[in-house]
């Protein structure tokens, strides 16, 4: 049975849920979210599989997950990354946020109600990606992306569209020491 770790609206932990239950009752639960650029500035972006128990065959970000209860959540990520991608780089931290909405899911719908913490990461070559959790994946460069998110929007993910821009923003860029590329 996989938990996830419940949170207060300042990210204090409180407790464990199954994930599905948690969702079901909409709780607020720790979740990661990964952005992988290469050294074109290009992100690293995939279709989720139709398996997924939501949001099947949707684009989303490099990778996104919850961590497990008492582990650290850096390294969570980077686990989930290697799993989920195949690939495995250093992380940093860019922000977090709270999101809600509701997503129609294989079991009727569900809750996302997450504490999300935003990553961002450098690689490059080819992801070796898990076919269970991923349909497809390419290389994007971000504003043809935020062209076919504004004209496609039921492609992508709820959460990927509100902090693609965000993930974007200079100031945290340059934070990161990536180069001046990526727009």
């Amino acid at each position: 049975m996989i938990k996830v770790i419940l949170v207060d609206k300042k990210g204090n932990r409180i407790g464990v849920e199954e994930k599905i239950k948690a969702h079901l009752d909409g709780k607020l639960h720790r979740a990661f979210s990964i952005f992988i650029f290469n050294s074109k500035g290009e992100l690293l972006i995939q279709k989720r599989a139709k398996s997924k128990y939501h949001s099947g065959g949707l684009w989303s970000n490099t990778c996104c997950s919850h961590p497990r209860p008492n582990q650290n959540l850096k390294e969570e990520a980077k686990r989930r990354l290697r799993e989920e991608m195949g690939i495995d780089c250093d992380l940093k931290e860019i922000f977090s946020f709270i999101y809600k909405v509701k997503v129609k899911a294989k079991m009727g719908y569900l809750i996302e109600y997450e504490f999300d913490h935003v990553f961002l990461g450098k690689f490059n070559g080819d992801p070796k990606p898990n076919k269970k959790e991923v349909k497809g994946w390419k290389w994007i460069n971000p504003d043809e992306l935020k062209k076919d998110m504004k004209e496609n929007p039921e492609r992508y993910t709820y959460w990927f569209k509100l902090i693609l821009e965000r993930a974007l923003n200079k100031k945290e860029r340059i934070l990161f020491g990536m180069d001046s590329q990526i727009t």
